[in-house]
């Protein structure tokens, strides 16, 4: 039987609280999440069903490279586990908790914090991209009337289809979360 498995699932930068809920359920089913990599690229090993709680902090910097920031998480019993795109990850045993229901955010105003740091560290740099690249491309392509140019305006067109889906489940998601945690308040 194998004992190292891959898994291939992709979350949005909005979709932490799914992912951590989807890495709680493979260890309850016997597999204890080992790293990421890649897009979308899961490692796993095989280990006896356990109940272990998975959380994720958005920190542009990374606890790899912020000792007093990891530590802060290790004195409150969560294991450091690696960084990823912005992301660290954090896992404790559900045995381990306190009052069962422990997060890594200790208030609604740390969450909408950490939102807003996932909205400076990837939406601000994907909105400069579409206005200072793809809009200005798109429309002086749009005026060209060589073949190649016509390639590249529905390359450019294709591309500015993506982005506008992007910005739209963004605000979507950003919008149901910031709901989500007021609702609390």
């Amino acid at each position: 039987m194998k004992n190292v498995k891959t898994v291939y699932r992709y979350f949005s930068m909005c979709q932490w609280k799914e992912e951590e809920k989807w890495l709680r359920k493979m260890a309850n089913e016997g597999w204890k999440f080992l790293r990421t990599a890649g897009f979308g690229k899961y490692y796993f090993v095989k280990c006896e069903p356990e109940d272990i709680i998975y959380q994720l902090d958005y920190h542009p910097k990374g606890a790899y490279h912020n000792e007093e920031y990891r530590q802060l998480f290790e004195d409150c019993g969560w294991e450091y586990l690696q960084d990823k795109s912005g992301y660290s990850y954090f896992c404790k045993p559900a045995s381990h908790m306190n009052g069962g229901d422990e997060e890594i955010f200790s208030d609604d105003q740390s969450r909408i914090e950490m939102l807003n740091r996932v909205f400076k560290g990837w939406m601000v740099p994907m909105l400069v991209v579409f206005f200072l690249i793809i809009l200005p491309q798109l429309f002086h392509l749009g005026q060209m009337d060589e073949p190649i140019e016509k390639v590249l305006f529905v390359i450019y067109g294709i591309l500015f289809c993506l982005y506008l889906a992007i910005f739209v489940f963004f605000a979507i998601q950003y919008a149901k979360l910031i709901s989500s945690i007021q609702k609390h308040e």
